[in-house]
């Protein structure tokens, strides 16, 4: 999954910030004085959202703008991101707002790589899913970052997704699932059916079930080994994600305990990672 921010949203961004003018930049009577900006990593980073800050320079007004990075590329300290020049008064417009997107998204990024990579380490080939757990509203974001991380999305909403919780079965009763489980294949022929269990009791009653995927909820990697070995001879076995605080700290863990999925929030509350702005007059 690739994609980039819309232009309307970077276009919003940059209202936002800057709704009547720039009154320090004027007052000063420097806004049409040439000049370049410089940002550049100032940690260790998975960067992200590189090509919309390069595009909110341009549609600040910068002359040229020379990008030197890509999302998703691993920097070091001090590698720089991208170059703009043009009038001062368009470098000071959208300086602030793409050093700000740069840091949020590639804070979520980096955390994001870090989970994955834990993962790969207990066992090669896990996939690692980013929650809808994000902040409302900032979705695009979030789900950009996610996956310049290298993870993907778990649900893009409520409207792309079957995930039956617990809080859906309350309203069930004492109907037994492969009953309710088979309503949704009837009114959804062309979704998976994913149902969240928390014990190893309920997965297993609900791989009987006939759901496609058992999404396993705060339940231990001891725990998670004693599911996959009661499915051991299940004819087609479910796929088993588990969720519930994972984290780069124990994401390998969980990768061998042997599910097939790792859904974590833990990628969104990631602290913002510097990055510099450096202004010259040229």
């Amino acid at each position: 999954m690739s994609f980039t921010l819309s232009m309307a949203r970077l276009e919003a961004m940059l209202r936002e910030d800057v709704p009547y003018g720039d009154l320090t930049t004027q007052g000063l009577g420097i806004a049409e004085a040439s000049g370049r900006a410089t940002l550049a990593a100032r940690a260790p980073m998975t960067v992200c959202c590189a090509e919309e800050a390069a595009t909110l320079f341009q549609l600040a007004g910068a002359r040229e703008v020379r990008r030197v990075a890509t999302s998703g590329a691993l920097l070091e300290p001090g590698s720089p991101i991208l170059i703009a020049e043009g009038p001062a008064g368009a470098l000071q417009a959208a300086s602030k707002v793409a050093q700000t997107l740069l840091e949020i998204a590639s804070g979520i990024a980096t955390r994001a790589s870090r989970i994955r990579a834990a993962a790969q380490l207990g066992r090669p080939g896990v996939v690692v899913a980013g929650t809808r757990k994000h902040l409302p509203g900032a979705k695009d974001l979030s789900l950009r970052a996610l996956t310049a991380g290298g993870c993907v999305p778990h649900r893009l909403g409520l409207s792309d997704s079957i995930l039956v919780f617990a809080q859906h079965r309350a309203f069930l009763g004492r109907e037994p699932p492969h009953l309710w489980v088979s309503r949704l294949r009837a009114a959804q022929p062309e979704r998976k059916i994913a149902v969240e269990a928390e014990s190893v009791d309920q997965a297993v009653q609900m791989a009987h079930a006939g759901v496609d995927l058992v999404q396993c909820d705060k339940m231990t990697p001891d725990q998670l080994a004693e599911v996959l070995r009661a499915l051991g001879s299940h004819p087609s076995r479910p796929l088993i994600a588990a969720t519930g605080g994972i984290h780069e700290g124990n994401a390998a863990d969980y990768a061998r305990a042997g599910v097939d999925l790792l859904v974590t929030s833990a990628a969104y509350s990631a602290a913002p990672l510097d990055v510099s702005v450096v202004m010259e007059k040229i």
